[in-house]
């Protein structure tokens, strides 16, 4: 079997070593740790335990917009610096025999563990930005599982790898021949992958933006849509439409009541999953002042009910913080025009440091939960 790469010096390149290794894992490491923080924040203003759920703070008002972006541009980063990472270290991968022992079989049998998950939650994210989904698992909680299990396997190797990685952690008296241009090579990559990405966040990186899936400025108002209204079957609303508020003391209003109401603004950001976010100017009734007219008591959180006849966002709930915000609004109008279809017409909920998946579109109900 000592064949092709099991053979003896099948790999000549001398950046095949420990220090190599151990400067782009420094690299790769930061990324993930990046990444695995921001997404588990993501995860928990999108789905947050219950204990939680009447904690969860509006403010500031783009923090959502950076978690999320930083969750993707270091999930996109930690692309090229994994592969590099694999090229210095997949000569061990054809090392002869297999197993020399008990211990080194779990080891190995650990390290492969880690690189599928690795590779698997990589691979998933960067098609999520794509919003392309050919899996026929959820993508949310496989996402989330698979970065508990990558963050485990990389804590278990680094244990393991721990002598061989101190005392490969400063910088060798003897340079390795090429070391120094492959590791500008790998930030060169990086470097460019992330500025040519980062643009759909970043407003001051927008000129840049060569390679990122979404781009700021398309889409009716200059925004993007993820979910349109013909895919939510929302294109006509009922003429009869009324926006049901359920309380204490209960009522109805139709659009032009609404407009009869004080009316607000607010520059909110919508801020997606998918890494991309843009500010705009909000005009409408503010939630709180809805439920004062419903006589909600104070604290209340709110259960908003979309148009939509199905959808995993189409029922959602508004924590109590971000009801009792002023900067909470139901929205009528963007950039001081009417909401188009696409953007929920006749009324949507915009409300600051929210997933943009939260923000729902195309209300039909508000109630009450106490």
């Amino acid at each position: 079997m000592r064949r092709g790469p099991f053979r003896e010096g099948a790999f000549t390149s001398p950046l095949h070593e420990p220090r190599t290794a151990v400067v782009l894992g420094r690299w790769l490491g930061a990324a993930l740790l990046l990444c695995f923080l921001t997404g588990l924040t993501s995860h928990f203003l999108q789905e947050p335990p219950h204990w939680a759920a009447a904690r969860l703070p509006s403010r500031p008002v783009n923090g959502y917009r950076i978690t999320q972006g930083m969750h993707v541009i270091s999930g996109i980063a930690a692309i090229p610096l994994t592969g590099a990472k694999l090229w210095t270290v997949y000569p061990r991968l054809f090392a002869w025999p297999p197993a020399r022992s008990v211990l080194h079989a779990l080891e190995r049998l650990s390290i492969a563990v880690l690189v599928a998950a690795l590779l698997l939650e990589l691979f998933t994210g960067l098609l999520n930005t794509l919003q392309w989904y050919p899996w026929p698992f959820p993508f949310r909680q496989t996402h989330f599982w698979l970065g508990w299990l990558a963050t485990g396997g990389l804590l278990l190797h680094l244990a393991v790898k721990a002598p061989l990685i101190a005392r490969h952690w400063r910088r060798p008296q003897a340079p390795v021949a090429g070391r120094r241009g492959f590791l500008v090579a790998v930030g060169a990559a990086v470097g460019a992958v992330t500025l040519t990405t980062a643009g759909q966040t970043v407003p001051w990186l927008r000129s840049l933006d060569l390679l990122a899936p979404r781009r700021p400025g398309s889409g009716p108002s200059g925004l993007p849509v993820n979910r349109t209204a013909a895919q939510a079957g929302t294109v006509t609303v009922p003429a009869d439409w009324r926006l049901v508020v359920d309380g204490p003391r209960p009522f109805r209003l139709d659009l032009a009541g609404l407009r009869e109401l004080p009316q607000y603004e607010a520059v909110l950001p919508i801020a997606c999953v998918e890494g991309w976010s843009v500010s705009a100017r909000w005009g409408g009734v503010r939630v709180a002042d809805l439920l004062a007219r419903a006589g909600a008591p104070a604290g209340s959180a709110v259960r908003i009910t979309s148009l939509e006849a199905e959808g995993p966002y189409r029922v959602t709930e508004l924590p109590a913080s971000y009801a009792a915000d002023p900067l909470t609004l139901l929205a009528l109008r963007v950039d001081g025009e009417e909401l188009s279809p696409d953007h929920g017409f006749p009324a949507r909920i915009i409300a600051p440091n929210r997933p943009g998946v939260l923000q729902t579109k195309w209300v039909a109900r508000i109630e009450v939960l106490g």
